[in-house]
């Protein structure tokens, strides 16, 4: 008879250790549970700036850069499909905040117009007969011609130039871009630092830290007879006297260019 209690003792006892390790697992499970949601609510706050105006954002870590754009539409009106998001070069819509290793207070570039702007630029000028026929009908002479230029030109690309490429049209690469030279025939690198907002104009002597926002204008033709380079002018100030020139730029990163520094799209692409 004690033997039997004992055994009921022991099954008891048994039966308590199940119950207690059930509630264990059942505790560590709704422990995981919360973990995950709270991942998944993770949210971050950083900075978006738009021709210097800067917008504070907040979003969880897991949207995509595709959800901040619609967000940004309403903000600004640039329709979602024409804006671009620099953030250590350019985002791709399917990415997510999590995966482009935003940190707090981080800064992104927001680069495009809206469609209002788009149209004030294209907006065709109506010219009468007698303005038309006022008009000199002289052909510019292209840039590779013009003495100035060509006096550069002619003394053949500099060593250890990228190779250039007229068919292609690239991203603004990672790394900066060399082997060009400037009026001087020295070496130029540019180097675009977007989370700084600014354009590095490099030489064997110095580095001009230019603010991407403040080059007015972006002047590019390709050399003829060479069209896999182009000479390009940034306009650093009020008049073309200000342009700094560049000679020998790789031809596939030309729009990549023009695209960071006026935030604007040629209309091809509309």
């Amino acid at each position: 008879m004690e033997e039997d209690n004992n055994q009921c003792l022991a099954e008891r006892g048994d039966d308590s250790l199940k119950g207690t390790a059930v509630a264990n697992n059942s505790a560590s499970l709704h422990e995981l549970s919360d973990q995950a949601k709270g991942n998944d609510d993770e949210l971050i706050a950083f900075r978006i700036v738009w021709k210097k105006k800067p917008f504070d954002v907040e979003f969880k870590m897991d949207q995509t850069i595709g959800y901040v754009k619609k967000h940004m539409e309403k903000l600004t009106e640039i329709p979602a499909t024409m804006q671009k998001l620099m953030f250590k070069g350019l985002t791709q819509d399917t990415k997510t905040l999590r995966e482009l290793k935003v940190t707090p207070n981080a800064k992104m570039m927001l680069v495009g117009s809206t469609v209002n702007d788009i149209i004030d630029v294209v907006k065709p000028v109506v010219m009468t007969p007698k303005d038309l026929a006022s008009q000199p009908l002289a052909k510019k002479e292209p840039l590779s011609k013009q003495k100035q230029h060509k006096k550069i030109i002619d003394k053949g690309k500099p060593e250890g130039v990228s190779p250039g490429d007229k068919r292609r049209r690239d991203p603004l690469p990672t790394t900066p871009i060399s082997g060009m030279c400037n009026k001087h025939g020295s070496k130029v690198r540019l180097t675009f630092k977007l989370g700084i907002n600014q354009l590095w104009i490099g030489t064997k002597d110095r580095t001009e830290k230019v603010p991407i926002q403040s080059i007015r204008n972006v002047t590019s033709e390709a050399i003829e007879g060479d069209e896999d380079y182009h000479i390009m002018g940034l306009q650093l100030g009020p008049t073309e006297l200000s342009i700094y020139w560049i000679y020998w730029t790789p031809a596939q990163y030309v729009e990549a260019i023009k695209d960071t520094i006026l935030g604007k799209w040629q209309i091809d692409q509309l």
